[in-house]
């Protein structure tokens, strides 16, 4: 009796697998072009699946140099493939039948490409594209710490990181002693040959970038901001550019909606915590935020109506390994590293059995 009921019940088992996606092409940056790498290649193979990886054209002798690695370590051929190329031939490789995913750090531009590219054989895309990283100052902060830590994540790499602080905004009772403060670490920050002095700040990529930088900091200050150090372009051999504070700065600038790549600090006002997040979000890119304050409500305010894919509580981004980088709006689509980062890199299979 009880096995004829039995066997009158019936229905589904699910089974959700994740399969790799074949042949990843991975666009690389030129401003940490091994961390970069290692960060596409490392969960591209573990979810199983082939790499053809472009280092940036400005910097592809150390990626070269992995590729060294990887063959003389006794890699299967064809399993990890690191070629300079030109644009050209990257485009081929991104359009071709068999790549089924590509993932780019870089510009917004470039992520316009790659879209381009994706819609060929409908790949699929991970993009971590621009950012303009604010830092929200309250007036209960620790003014001394957020300095220095703002002024470090500001001009570490000549500020050439995707993450790094970008905009300030300070609460408007201790906007000029925060001030003071932040134009003594800038001036502070030396910048040169970094053989010489390992802890000198180092210069930017090329004349471009830097020419770049200094006509944004000209329109800047032509537009009402007042230059409070830096803001020159110096003598001698090497790409260099001087730590760069601007104050009296609008939401409208240029150079605070723009992404600068470089070691130039716009600073602008606030009066409530809604006000600057407000301003905060008044902006096409959203992959970092930071806010220092000793107040944890206000800490949790910014953290839930932030529109950015990260958060920092009174401390400065760094791109933890076990959490999940990823960009909203114009900053990007998908993410690396962590668990979600890896299953970026993988297709799911539904498999459906009745009974």
């Amino acid at each position: 009796m009880m096995r004829d009921r039995i066997a009158k019940l019936g229905g589904d088992n699910l089974l959700l697998q994740r399969e790799p996606i074949g042949v990843v092409a991975a666009l690389i940056p030129f401003n940490y072009p091994i961390y970069t790498l290692m960060r596409k290649i490392a969960p591209a193979l573990i979810a199983g699946n082939t790499v053809v990886a472009r280092p940036s054209n400005n910097t592809p002798s150390s990626a070269l140099e992995v590729a060294r690695a990887v063959r003389d370590c006794g890699f299967p051929p064809g399993a990890i493939n690191i070629l300079a190329m030109t644009h050209q031939v990257a485009q081929t490789v991104c359009t071709h039948p068999k790549v089924g995913m590509i993932t780019l750090t870089g510009s917004v531009g470039a992520g316009r490409k790659v879209l381009e590219y994706s819609q060929v054989n409908i790949a699929k895309s991970s993009l971590e594209l621009g950012g303009k990283t604010p830092a929200i100052i309250e007036a209960d902060a620790d003014l001394e710490q957020a300095a220095a830590a703002v002024v470090a994540s500001r001009t570490t790499h000549c500020g050439q990181l995707c993450t790094a602080i970008e905009r300030v905004y300070v609460q408007d009772s201790v906007h000029d002693r925060f001030v003071g403060l932040l134009r003594g670490h800038m001036r502070a920050r030396s910048f040169g040959d970094r053989m010489r002095e390992p802890s000198a700040m180092g210069p930017l990529i090329n004349a471009n970038a830097r020419l770049n930088i200094h006509q944004m900091v000209s329109r800047a200050i032509d537009d009402g901001a007042v230059l409070e150090c830096g803001g020159f372009i110096p003598g001698g051999p090497g790409w260099f550019y001087p730590p760069t504070l601007l104050t009296g700065c609008r939401q409208d600038m240029e150079i605070v909606q723009e992404e600068v790549f470089g070691p130039v600090l716009p600073v602008l006002r606030y009066q409530s915590t809604e006000d600057a997040l407000e301003m905060a979000n008044d902006h096409q890119f959203g992959l970092s935020s930071v806010i220092y304050t000793e107040n944890y409500r206000k800490a949790m305010q910014v953290a839930n109506n932030i529109e950015a894919g990260e958060v920092y509580i009174n401390r400065i981004p760094a791109d933890p390994y076990q959490g999940y980088h990823s960009g909203w709006k114009r900053s990007g689509l998908g993410g690396d590293d962590g668990k979600h980062g890896m299953l970026d890199f993988t297709q799911t299979r539904l498999v459906i059995q009745s009974w």
